[in-house]
């Protein structure tokens, strides 16, 4: 936005501000906030405090980097709030968990370690935090956060001291740390109608199994490595001899990977199926779907767990899923494959819609990244880090809802306008 922008919307801000930060016990803090979201919308190519607060008729840049790195103030009611106001508007079909990267230089950032960097797409010295979002068809919203701490965090006691890290959290796995996100929504009594993530969350057994456990559904990406019996398959209980420990209910056949299981069904199974409108015409390819029985390790491991718990014994089944494969025109095998748990009876294009929807949290992370500058952060501080990226859903969210007034004049952003457009999934 520039300058006449932000002023134009003034009125609404200082609202949608008094509300989401309500929680925030100083008047003076409140108004910094109203300041700090000004300047994060407004034109320029750097959002950090000290570039902010040139750009604004009341900024003061010490003011700001107190409020923002010193200040006790608590973002979990203020994000808690954001999703309260934002869930409603959105009318999400689905949530969606993902993770985003922060390249840094230097050991002091707070959560900083050489891992994969997604936005460089290679392994970088980088922060890495996870997401989950509130999507639809037209608009989407960051709903709740998670630094990720790497391992290496866990017992350096000097570089957890000088960047505030709370003496309460310690490494926990990406997968975890969004059923966290997850469970602390659910606190706030929010709940997805459905979740969707990438292979990295998807590929997971246990992630699988936590959504299961909650009751959440869910279509996840995976690879075509994942071994699943067929959902005919039954497993046998191999003749007891009379002595030692008699046998455990087994599949007869070896299970098989589910790129070989789809690519065994012939094109011809496979439908076409348009999902979407894309910036260069309809998005088409062509899918199957069809019940399969996961078969690794952990998930039978999960499976007998589960059954045990509640049966008191194991007959040997592995629970269903359905699988969703893609074999686009023009390739020799199907390429892309995701596991869902949603009802038997849901429509072949449903299910491709939903697996298919992340590619909203592209345009998300555009705009948190390039317009409102979500990793222009130059903190170190754990408290900084959350205070800046809560600030950054705040400003995001503001401009969701003003996308999807009634009297907007246009769906896309002010923020993005001339950014380049998303890459389509």
């Amino acid at each position: 936005m520039d300058a006449h922008e932000v002023n134009r919307v003034r009125a609404s801000l200082a609202l949608f501000v008094a509300d989401v930060f309500a929680s925030v016990p100083r008047k003076d803090q409140r108004a910094k906030s109203d300041c700090y979201l000004r300047g994060l919308m407004t034109d320029g190519r750097r959002k950090s405090i000290q570039a902010m607060a040139s750009r604004v008729p009341d900024g003061n840049e010490q003011n700001l980097q107190q409020f923002v790195n010193q200040s006790t103030w608590d973002p979990v009611p203020v994000r808690r709030r954001i999703a309260e106001r934002i869930v409603p508007r959105i009318g999400p079909d689905a949530w969606a968990v993902d993770d985003v990267s922060f390249p840094k230089d230097g050991r002091m950032s707070v959560g900083v370690a050489p891992q994969y960097c997604g936005a460089l797409g290679k392994q970088a010295n980088c922060q890495v935090a996870v997401s989950v979002h509130a999507v639809s068809d037209t608009a989407s919203c960051p709903l709740n956060w998670r630094l990720f701490l790497p391992r290496e965090w866990a017992d350096d006691a000097v570089r957890r001291r000088r960047t505030g890290v709370p003496r309460d959290v310690g490494h926990r796995e990406k997968w975890r740390l969004a059923l966290d996100a997850l469970d602390e929504l659910a606190a706030w009594r929010l709940a997805p109608p459905v979740v969707v993530a990438d292979a990295g969350y998807g590929q997971n057994a246990d992630f699988r199994a936590g959504l299961a456990g909650r009751e959440i559904r869910y279509v996840v990406g995976i690879r075509g490595d994942i071994t699943v019996q067929p959902h005919e398959a039954v497993p046998a209980v191999p003749a007891w001899s009379g002595t030692g420990r008699r046998p455990v209910p087994r599949y007869r056949q070896p299970p098989v990977t589910v790129a070989e299981l789809a690519a065994g069904t012939g094109g011809e199974a496979f439908t076409e199926v348009t999902w979407r409108e894309g910036s260069r015409g309809p998005m088409t390819s062509r899918f199957l779907s069809m019940l399969v029985r996961p078969a690794g390790v952990r998930s039978r491991r999960l499976a007998q767990a589960a059954a045990v718990a509640a049966h008191g014994r194991w007959d040997g089944v592995l629970p269903p899923v359905r699988l969703l494969a893609e074999w686009p025109d023009g390739e020799e095998a199907p390429t892309r494959f995701w596991l869902s748990d949603l009802p038997d009876d849901t429509p072949i294009p449903e299910l491709v819609r939903l697996a298919k929807i992340r590619w909203r949290i592209e345009h998300d992370y555009r705009e948190l990244k390039h317009g409102l500058g979500l990793d222009h952060f130059e903190g170190r501080s754990w408290p900084g880090w959350h205070h800046h990226v809560t600030l950054v859903t705040a400003a995001h969210a503001f401009l969701t809802e003003q996308r999807l007034a009634p009297k907007a004049d246009t769906p896309d952003s002010p923020s993005t306008r001339s950014s380049t457009p998303s890459r389509t999934s």
